[in-house]
């Protein structure tokens, strides 16, 4: 299982809502207060996928956040709708999942079913457009508490990127997931 860093994260998504200006001020060029425009950056890498985003179509964010409501309510069926026939997804317990919509959600069954009561947490959300690619995303952080039916609780931290095709269907997403944070103890006195 990998971790990413939430500052990988947080530098990630500040790149992607960074949007070019059309007409440069000298404002826009001298250095000052406030973020840097994308126009004045010399970035180390080049991005494989792209760099050129903006906001996206909020319909997909709230798609998305009624799926995470059919997840967390267990009705899945509800959800199958938003769904393109044919998806890929990448699990962070390292399955990737390539097929037909109907094999998709006997597999997320499988995987609900077990968890008894879940309940996500929303932290943020982004939908996303790659405006050289034409793609339409969301981004978003949860933490998800399921409670088996033993009343065993589990907690983990969640950030998945979801792909929406051109008729506003899912079919590709991205999962990575961490342990919750554990609180330090404070340091003893001396």
């Amino acid at each position: 299982m990998k971790k990413i860093p939430l500052f990988v994260l947080i530098a990630f998504l500040a790149a992607c809502t960074s949007s070019p200006n059309q007409s440069k001020t000298a404002a826009d060029t001298t250095s000052g207060p406030g973020p840097a425009k994308q126009e004045n950056m010399a970035y180390p890498y080049t991005a494989s996928y792209s760099s050129d985003f903006e906001m996206g179509d909020a319909k997909n964010a709230q798609t998305l956040l009624t799926v995470y409501q059919n997840w967390d309510n267990n009705t899945l069926d509800s959800a199958k709708r938003f769904f393109a026939e044919n998806d890929t997804m990448f699990f962070s317990d390292g399955i990737m999942f390539a097929g037909n919509r109907d094999s998709l959600f006997v597999l997320a069954k499988k995987k609900r079913e077990p968890m008894g009561n879940v309940v996500d947490s929303i932290h943020a959300w982004i939908p996303l457009r790659s405006k050289d690619k034409k793609e339409e995303w969301v981004v978003i952080w949860t933490r998800e508490i399921a409670t088996d039916a033993h009343g065993k609780k589990t907690a983990k931290e969640l950030q998945e990127t979801w792909r929406f095709d051109k008729n506003g269907k899912i079919n590709l997403m991205y999962q990575y997931e961490q342990a919750p944070p554990k609180m330090m103890p404070p340091a003893a006195k001396k």
